[in-house]
Parts: C-alpha cells; structure tokens; sequence
C-alpha cells in the first residue's frame, strides 16, 4: 500500500522513503499513482480489508500475512482518526482530502497532477480540504473505524478509541446531510459520490456489528432507507460493490446476520429482500463473464462460503438451482483473468508471471531512487520516456483493459496503468477469499462478538381483535 508520512522500519521498499512530513494531516495513504490523500476511496479500502481479515483471519494466519495486514489497516485508521476531532461530543468538520490534482484551465500551478515527482521529493504547498456537509463519506469512514475495531478487539483501548470515533462520525453523517462531492469540486472529478443512502445503510449495518446496537439494525432495515439507496431497483451498477456503490456490500452484510443470527420481527421481513436480493445479485454473476472484477470475486467467494457454513448447498436462479461450487468457479475466473488468462495474456498484477504491465503511471515506480531530486517539471521525462520504470511496484494491480479487453502498456494513459488503493484492496480480498480449500472457511462468529446472543427470534404481535 501506497503509504504516505515517516515511514515504519520494517519498510520493505527500498525505493520508499518518509515523504509529505509538512502536510496538514500526516500518514495515511495515497490514492494512486500521485500523492493526493482522498478520505472516501481510502475509508473503503480499509473497510474491505477489515472485512477479509474479520472473515478469514485463519487464511491471513496461514500465508503468515495477518500481522501485516492489521499494520496496513492501522496506518489507515490512525489516519482516519486524525482527520477529525476524535474526542469531540459533536463533530464540526471532517478533512476529505489532502493534495491537489486540478489541472483544468490550463493550470501551470505545482501540485500532485501537474508535477512529476517522487513523494519523498514533493515541496510545494497541498492544500487541506475540509467539508462540513459530506454523509457519505462520514458514513464511510464510520463504516472503516467500525470494522476495523471488530479486527483489533483484542486491544481493547484501540477497539475503543475507534468506536467512538465511528460513532461521532456517523452521527455526524445523519445530522449534516449531503454529498461530500457536492461542495468539493475536486471530489466530483476524481470521486464523486452518487448518493449518501447506500453509506447510511453499508455504515449503520458496520456500527449495528461494532456495538450490537440495536437502533443501527433498526436504521439499516428501515424499507425506506433501503428505497432510498436503490435496494430494490436495477441500474447498471447493480451488484458492483465499489467505493461509489456500497448496497451490493450491505445486503451481503445483512443476509450473513440473517442466515446466522435470524434476529425475527421487526427485521425479519426487510432482511429476507436483502437476502433474496443477494441471491438475484449472485445470479447476474452468471454465466460466466469474460472481464474481471475483483469485488465480485470476492463477494461471490464470501456469499458461496456463507451458504456452506450454513449447511445450505446451493441457490435457486429462477427454476435453477446451482451449488456454492458455482460461484467459487465464477470467482477463480475473474481472478484467472487478472492473471493471465485474458486475450491480451497478460498478468495486470505488476511482477506477477513473465508478461506484465511495466510502464505503471506511479510516479515513485517512474522515477530512479538515485539520490537526484527532480523538480516538478525536472520529472516530467521519466513520466514521457517510452523505457520501463526503473523500480518494479511488486504486487500491485493496474487500472487494467477496457471493455474489448484492448490494453495499452503506457505511463500517461491512467486508464489502463494507474493502481490504486481501492481496487488494491478489493484484489486482496478476493485472494484471501480463494485462497487454500473450502475446509478453511469464514470465521461464523468473530463479527458477531458485541451482539448480546438471543436465544429465540422476537415473535410479531398477535392480530389485532
């Protein structure tokens, strides 16, 4: 992960050093191949992440990679935490980004789109973007301090610590409704946010399994919430869990407590079109579809694991019934695609196989660590030269091919060679999702860990006489 402030000591990159020191808020991490810090794409990749560990900390243990995946989520939720006032009863404003990238206009000011630097090397001033009305993003980074204190609820003072920020933000979230991108210019180029409602439900299903709370269960199968952030309506990115779309996510979410916890009325009925919705969501995976996307991968994984934890062998399509093998076939062939088995046989994972991108538009992977420090324009050769970067971004997944599976291995076309973090993450899930056999599943109860157990479904009243 691209990560930014000092650097720890077990840094493995050799061509990273500390960088942006000076900035308003420190640490955290990149966005993609530039320096600029976006809180939404950056809230939900650490959401992802806490999520797989929290599923699949067995297979994280296995690889000998769950201690480094908890560093990655606390360099990002240390972050978070400082991007607001943490102990404050009421929250005033939240930061949303740090970094500049307009370059419209023909603007010639230095700043993170314009120059071609290394991070370690940057000196011009990044601005702080701060946003008072922004529910989805609140939403989202409650939705990332939530789960990440299911993931550290062994520290208990940590745990803590980033409950009550999730808490403060999402209650700022519901009070200070609107789009963060609404107000943020910058934010409606790079990340804009289509709607606040999907946040509201993926956060408060996070916060309902942060507490056990029961007004966030509440709030999450309110139908008309659920209306709201399109549960019940198709659109093309219907079943696409993304930073933009978290519904496809929440509805898993809520089917998982459904098919494990079964809380009964009031929830019952809103829960089950959740999880009928997730069954049509899995259907619309097949058949078999040729481009790749790595949060369907995971999602199908997790829902095929669900189903085999609950003793359940498989779902109805229509009149068809197909088993959980299905989907984990359906997932293995998105990640086969990521690999290599595409028509441009290519691996999109940098340093994976004999054939991969190897003009990757990352400054840092573009520029030689070799003591020189290139100006903001000084830099723009390495980002023109038609040479291979000079430092490998072992592991990481490039943007990838377009709808024709065209891709063209060049530094300034971002489309097809930029990674970032969010779709980082999303691959990493995935993988750890697929990873060994189906013996090793989910772990069923960890994110149930803070709900008082019931021991029978809350009956509905009687009719009325």
């Amino acid at each position: 992960m691209p990560a930014a402030g000092k650097l720890p000591r077990n840094n493995n990159v050799p061509w990273r050093g500390n960088s942006c020191l000076q900035d308003g808020v420190v640490g955290g991490y990149y966005d993609a191949g530039d320096a600029i810090k976006f809180n939404f794409p950056a809230s939900f990749a650490m959401t992802m992440l806490s999520w797989s560990v929290i599923e699949y900390r067995a297979k994280y243990e296995v690889a000998g990679e769950l201690s480094h995946v908890k560093d990655i989520i606390k360099w990002g939720t240390d972050y978070l935490l400082n991007t607001f006032n943490n102990s404050a009863d009421r929250i005033e404003f939240i930061v949303a980004q740090v970094g500049s990238g307009d370059t419209f206009g023909g603007s010639t000011t230095p700043n993170d789109h314009y120059c071609w630097m290394r991070p370690e090397d940057i000196d011009y001033d990044r601005p702080v973007t701060e946003c008072h009305t922004c529910s989805d993003l609140a939403a989202e980074m409650a939705a990332a301090l939530a789960a990440a204190s299911i993931v550290f609820k062994d520290d208990k003072a940590y745990s803590h610590k980033l409950v009550r920020g999730a808490t403060e933000l999402y209650k700022f979230a519901r009070y200070r409704r609107g789009r963060y991108s609404a107000v943020d210019s910058e934010a409606s180029i790079f990340y804009n946010s289509t709607s606040y409602w999907d946040e509201f439900l993926w956060g408060a299903a996070w916060m309902y399994f942060a507490t056990g709370n029961s007004s966030y269960l509440k709030l999450a199968t309110i139908p008309s919430l659920a209306n709201h952030a399109g549960a019940f309506r198709d659109s093309p990115e219907y079943g696409v869990l993304s930073w933009d779309n978290k519904l496809p996510g929440a509805q898993v979410l809520l089917s998982r407590l459904r098919l494990f916890r079964s809380p009964g009325y009031p929830y019952e009925d809103i829960l089950r079109a959740f999880h009928n919705q997730t069954s049509i969501i899995m259907c619309s995976y097949l058949p078999v579809f040729t481009s790749f996307n790595r949060t369907k991968a995971f999602l199908a994984t997790l829902y095929s694991d669900y189903l085999d934890a609950a003793d359940t062998p498989g779902w109805y399509c229509g009149p068809n019934f197909f088993s959980t093998d299905v989907l984990r076939d359906f997932a293995k062939t998105q990640i086969d695609y990521i690999l290599g088995k595409n028509p441009q046989k290519m691996s999109y994972i940098v340093g994976f196989g004999n054939h991969y991108p190897t003009h990757v538009h990352h400054r840092g992977a573009s520029i030689p660590n070799n003591k020189v420090k290139y100006s903001c324009e000084g830099g723009w050769k390495w980002r023109d030269t038609s040479k291979p970067n000079p430092n490998t971004i072992v592991g990481a997944m490039v943007a990838g091919p377009d709808k024709h599976d065209g891709f063209h291995d060049v530094r300034t076309n971002y489309y097809y060679t930029e990674p970032t973090l969010a779709g980082n993450a999303g691959l990493v899930a995935a993988l750890v999702a697929l990873s060994g056999d189906k013996s090793t599943g989910i772990d069923k109860n960890t994110i149930f860990s803070a709900l008082i157990p019931q021991m029978f479904p809350t009956q509905p009243p009687p009719p009325a006489p």
